[in-house]
């Protein structure tokens, strides 16, 4: 079928491929979002999302801003864009109607922040965790274990999923803690992680500096986002951001569920919120530790500059 309506939103062209080279069907796209709308929504619901879209002969794109001629009944926020230098008119999918509406302009990818609209004080923080170039997939779920054992040493529980891409992300429930408190709280569980086996991961924010060893990221704090549970992801056969049971970790492959195969490994169960720990207030002492420890963005920017310093010294550039 080309055309569909569903909870009064018209679908148009959903037997066209959906964007070059993802080997799906706008309608594969659609079928997905709407058979896990019940478990996709709460995930979004009152965070202003952040969206990539695709379309054929077209790079893909992140879009902030609210599309032009939205619905009435499509509900927004307003937010300051630091890279745009302005206000931004951002979604919020507080329902399926949302959702449709957002798949049939081919938003693929759904990511949000660590906060809902009125509040600041984050609602989680993430480790991301990212292989090396060329590795094998059991070295992230080695890292895993590592960055559960960290938080097992302070006292806090997370969940894990696939990032649909080529990582795991480690979600840690949080209440009561302040944006700043959040970020060094992940930054010592990241540096944690780290010193129980440095030849395995590393925290190092620059890429040359990684060694061939998994990073642990620990950057998602503040204004940053992350893919919610059930995205799919912009890759050959849209994976999708899968829950994954700790269990099973040192079985799981990237590309495992995808937009044509989740409703059948995933089920009806929602998964994602069954792993996923009440919210716990953070320990003192992890929050303390991370004070110490840079910013890994800012220490980045920094190193950079020292080193063309010295590449210039050295007659290199």
């Amino acid at each position: 079928m080309a055309d569909d309506e569903r909870d009064g939103v018209r679908l148009t062209s959903l037997d066209q491929p959906l964007g070059d080279g993802l080997g799906v069907t706008k309608g594969d796209l659609v079928d997905h979002l709407d058979a896990f709308a019940d478990r996709l929504v709460p995930l979004l619901a009152g965070r202003p999302l952040t969206i990539k879209r695709v379309r054929p002969g077209s790079p893909p794109f992140m879009q902030k801003n609210v599309s032009k001629g939205a619905p009435d009944w499509v509900r927004t926020v307003t937010v300051w864009s630091e890279a745009a230098h302005r206000e931004v008119h951002q979604v919020l999918c507080e329902d399926r109607r949302t959702l449709l509406w957002l798949a049939n302009q081919r938003a693929v990818e759904f990511h949000v922040p660590f906060f809902r609209v009125g509040d600041p004080r984050p609602t989680g923080l993430v480790l991301d965790l990212d292989p090396p170039e060329g590795a094998a997939f059991p070295v992230v779920a080695r890292t895993a274990h590592l960055v559960r054992q960290a938080l097992d040493d302070a006292g806090l529980a997370g969940a894990v999923k696939t990032s649909g891409a080529k990582g795991l992300h480690v979600l840690v429930p949080i209440r009561g803690a302040t944006p700043e408190d959040a970020a060094a709280a992940t930054r010592a569980l990241a540096a944690r992680a780290e010193r129980l086996d440095p030849d395995l991961a590393t925290t190092a924010y620059i890429k040359e500096d990684r060694g061939g060893k998994v990073f642990v990221d620990s950057t998602r704090s503040g204004q940053a986002t992350i893919v919610a549970a059930y995205s799919p992801r912009i890759r050959p056969g849209l994976p999708v951001s899968a829950p994954v049971a700790w269990a099973a970790v040192d079985a799981v492959r990237p590309g495992d569920v995808t937009v044509t195969t989740a409703r059948e490994v995933l089920g009806d169960v929602d998964a994602w919120a069954a792993v996923l720990p009440a919210p716990q207030e953070l320990p003192p002492d992890l929050v303390a530790e991370g004070h110490t420890i840079p910013v890994a963005r800012v220490q980045a920017m920094h190193e950079g500059r020292r080193r063309a310093r010295a590449r210039r010294e050295r007659g290199e550039d």
